[in-house]
């Protein structure tokens, strides 16, 4: 069900499989890019569009959902009292993997996270695969006939509903903040999700999670099955921050890394780089190669991306902080003086949590998008917001206040596609319209 990227992926597998594959999807046959056309076609694959319905499932003898379809939509409950099995892409993946696997989910962060583990791992030699909800899906690897020797996954809270038996050897929680709450329903539906990541694991496997975060730290007391490592700022962190130092202690040995000068030198950076750092570590990674890795590791566009500086004022992508969790540590990475562009397309967030964090470092709010109205009533006790009709516009609203010193930041809180095609369309129309207004005073200056 569903011929995303990972519907694809597991028609491919599953054909692979010799098993004998049928498609349902929400679109025609004729709306399906013409490539998924040709592959159905010369694979005999049936094809079922326009929604999903009864008689098409039940001739199945399994069920694979793509994750942008919920678990508990009234058909896929009936398919299973019907003793049909409905899997994810981990759960039908689960049986295969020999490999080490680290799994990687949390709010935020989660990309970042995995990308540098894998770095750390590749600069160790060992042979990584990494991928998941980034990148390649689980299903395209284990087409391969070549396999490595630790998998790296981003895992989303849709891929781990419908889990199954998956078990990695490494899980890290980076953190649960408010997000996909359209989905959900709620934060503990949305928490219990992310707990899924833990739920099979043994005494032999590792979880990582955060000490900062309120709700990790609920979650760490209800491990009692594998062994529990954290990371953060807090003193019994294994993997603590202090400053740009990160100092990793483990079986009464102490390591020290810096961050000072690299890409992960902020609060943010701090974190992810706890985490990943302290899974490299449990995997045997030397210290010498971690900290070359952590000093040329570049995080992917459009999160907290430095695009420039311009009379004394940095002006900051964040694009992919979709959800208010991010936001805040968008925010936490500064001292202040933040003139803030927000909005978007509302996720069902609540935005008053980021109420303390505007009151303390946001001097100017300027909001976008069809959430404005929104975010502005949630803060109107601490800041007037003011709107603009375009980035372009939100931008140059934004320049005319700024002083030395201040920061222009696009942490939007929301998703994009009121306005934008995906967070990377709307960073790529930020970053253009402060470099294009960069270069229009700069001429009417000379």
């Amino acid at each position: 069900m569903g011929l995303g990227v990972s519907g694809r992926a597991a028609v491919r597998y599953l054909l692979a499989s010799d098993v004998q594959v049928f498609v349902s999807d929400s679109r025609e046959f004729t709306e399906l890019p013409l490539s998924d056309q040709e592959y159905l076609l010369e694979n005999d694959v049936a094809f079922e569009g326009g929604g999903h319905s009864r008689d098409f499932l039940l001739q199945g003898d399994f069920i694979v959902i793509s994750p942008g379809i919920a678990t508990d939509l009234p058909l896929l409950v009936e398919m299973r009292g019907q003793n049909i099995p409905v899997l994810g892409e981990l759960a039908l993946a689960a049986p295969q993997l020999s490999e080490q696997v680290v799994a990687v989910t949390g709010t935020n962060g989660k990309t970042t996270v995995t990308a540098l583990i894998g770095e750390l791992l590749a600069a160790s030699g060992k042979k990584v695969f990494v991928g998941g909800n980034i990148g390649t899906p689980l299903l395209d690897y284990l087409c391969r006939e070549e396999r490595v020797d630790v998998l790296v996954l981003e895992l989303s809270s849709f891929q781990l509903e419908s889990a199954g038996n998956f078990r990695p050897d490494i899980g890290v929680l980076l953190n649960i903040t408010p997000d996909h709450l359209d989905r959900h329903g709620s934060m503990v539906a949305y928490a219990a999700a992310k707990m899924k990541l833990f739920a099979h694991q043994e005494k032999q496997d590792k979880a990582i999670l955060c000490s900062d975060d309120p709700m990790c730290r609920q979650i760490m007391p209800l491990l009692t099955e594998q062994k529990v490592f954290s990371f953060g700022t807090q003193s019994d962190c294994e993997a603590k921050g202090e400053g740009s130092e990160l100092i990793i202690t483990l079986d009464g040995e102490k390591q020290s890394y810096s961050l000072a000068g690299t890409q992960l030198a902020s609060h943010t950076g701090l974190l992810n780089s706890g985490a990943a750092v302290l899974a490299a570590t449990l995997l045997g990674c030397a210290p010498e190669e971690i900290q070359k890795t952590l000093n040329r590791f570049a995080p992917a566009a459009h999160r907290l991306q430095r695009v420039t500086d311009w009379h004394g004022v940095e002006y900051y992508d964040d694009s992919k902080a979709t959800n208010t969790g991010a936001v805040l540590s968008a925010l936490a990475s500064f001292a202040g003086n933040v003139i803030l562009i927000a909005g978007g397309r509302d996720k069902g967030e609540e935005y008053s949590v980021l109420t303390q964090a505007v009151r303390e470092k946001v001097k100017e709010l300027i909001l976008i998008g069809e959430s404005a109205d929104s975010i502005a009533d949630a803060l109107r006790d601490v800041i007037c917001a003011r709107r603009a009709g375009s980035m372009e516009e939100a931008v140059a609203m934004a320049a005319e206040v700024t002083e030395p010193g201040d920061v222009v930041l696009l942490s939007p809180a929301c998703a994009s596609f009121d306005m934008f095609d995906n967070y990377g369309h709307r960073g790529e129309v930020f970053c253009r319209a402060v470099l294009d207004l960069k270069k229009r005073l700069g001429e009417k200056a000379a």
